[in-house]
């Protein structure tokens, strides 16, 4: 392409490349290195988009913009709800394309800064329109847990309407998912199956936070058949930080806010056969009445070790049954044996304590039972018993497998442990 030609004068100029595409030069007779205004740089570039009016762009083809004379110094494009297109630049200038895919049916709007070779700057914008996908398949996202107050182990979780298992559709997945913290704090999701990924913190959620997960997964390619759908945000808060720390060989609960310790209480945990998982656990939910039954938890009709009680004040923290609840039966035994069937046992009025003070997403850690550790999937969240390092390597932005067991899509069976 020919280009027109332009009469520029450049006075000791120096050439400033400015962040997200404003690109200027120190000219002016005032010597004010903003004041020039960037040329038209219609004639200076090539885009293989369609032209103002014509047909829509596909969205299954990278961007390209050429530069035709002079050299492109930065683009950015965006679309209509502010998501940015990745896209390199060559060294030389003399062309950039996108890295990332576009998205059906929006509109995108394509900043271009040039510079010509007396190094005058020029500018071009411009906007087009992406076509319809060409598969109806969509891959829906939705957010988990509901918004409101929770504790700072709490993850969060995206649950997956389609089944994801390439590595790269993984990762396109996986980098549209935005999860921000106030105050920030480092985190990454983590492929807990093809289905459902969990996002944690590397180390807990900061008191009082305020989080906020969205997707801009719609209308992106993921494969050939499945584009992105529509997610609903959600954000969440965070209280108090409450730790709850039992250890089973001094049959005691101690329980601490904010670092400080609140409260001490006897208590009882597994006996042999039946011992409590080791770890890190996250409060589930809290149920005043439970009826819990021996045979929940396998335990034959009849047997010697049966059983069949109501039980009050009852925090939950795995499905399988395993709660921190008020068991007066053992109060002789609370501070000096462990002979429950795998939950941990208090007095009423200490059960109910517990009961008031914490909340869900908040954390209960055993410490010194002879039981296995806490799963890190599928009965409950076990998340914060994996590493840093392991969490991340479960990442499709990362690489790696994910650590631990897969569950199950079938639904969760809850039984109840005493």
């Amino acid at each position: 392409m020919n280009q027109t030609p332009r009469t520029r004068t450049v006075v000791g100029c120096t050439l400033l490349v400015i962040a997200l595409g404003a690109s200027v030069t120190a000219c002016g007779g005032d010597g004010n290195p903003l004041s020039a205004a960037p040329y038209d740089a219609a004639d200076q570039i090539s885009f293989n988009g369609p032209k103002a009016g014509g047909r829509k762009a596909d969205p299954d083809k990278p961007l390209e913009v050429t530069a035709e004379d002079g050299r492109i110094t930065d683009v950015t494009a965006t679309d209509a709800t502010g998501r940015y297109v990745s896209g390199e630049l060559a060294a030389d200038g003399s062309r950039w394309h996108s890295t990332s895919p576009l998205a059906a049916n929006a509109r995108y709007t394509l900043r271009v800064s040039t510079e010509d070779g007396d190094g005058a700057p020029g500018r071009r914008v411009l906007t087009f329109d992406t076509g319809k996908p060409l598969t109806k398949q969509r891959l829906d996202v939705t957010f988990g847990p509901k918004t409101g107050k929770y504790g700072v182990g709490q993850p969060v979780t995206a649950e997956l309407s389609r089944p994801v298992r390439d590595e790269a559709q993984r990762a396109v997945v996986e980098r549209a998912l935005k999860v921000e913290s106030m105050p920030a704090t480092e985190g990454a999701w983590h492929w807990v199956d093809d289905k459902e990924l969990h996002y944690r913190p590397k180390d807990y959620w900061p008191a009082h936070a305020t989080i906020r997960v969205r997707s801009n997964l719609d209308g992106i390619k993921v494969s050939d058949r499945i584009r992105g759908g529509r997610a609903k945000p959600l954000t969440i808060t965070t209280g108090d930080q409450v730790i709850a720390v039992t250890d089973a060989s001094s049959h005691t609960m101690t329980v601490y806010r904010n670092g400080k310790a609140i409260k001490t209480m006897p208590v009882t945990t597994g006996k042999p056969g039946f011992e409590t998982r080791n770890g890190v656990k996250v409060v589930l939910g809290k149920e005043y009445f439970v009826r819990m039954r021996g045979t929940s938890i396998g335990i034959a009709e009849g047997s010697a070790e049966s059983y069949d009680l109501p039980v009050y004040y009852a925090t939950r923290v795995t499905w399988s049954g395993e709660y921190v609840h008020a068991a007066p039966w053992s109060v002789g035994s609370q501070g000096s044996a462990n002979v429950s069937h795998g939950c941990t046992g208090m007095s009423t009025d200490n059960a109910a304590w517990f009961f008031k003070n914490v909340r869900e997403g908040d954390l209960v850690k055993v410490v010194n039972s002879l039981g296995n550790t806490m799963e890190t999937f599928g009965n409950g969240f076990g998340d914060w018993n994996v590493a840093w390092a392991k969490w991340r390597k479960g990442s499709a932005l990362v690489g790696g497998e994910p650590e631990g067991p897969r569950p199950a899509d079938a639904a969760r069976l809850r039984p109840t442990a005493v």
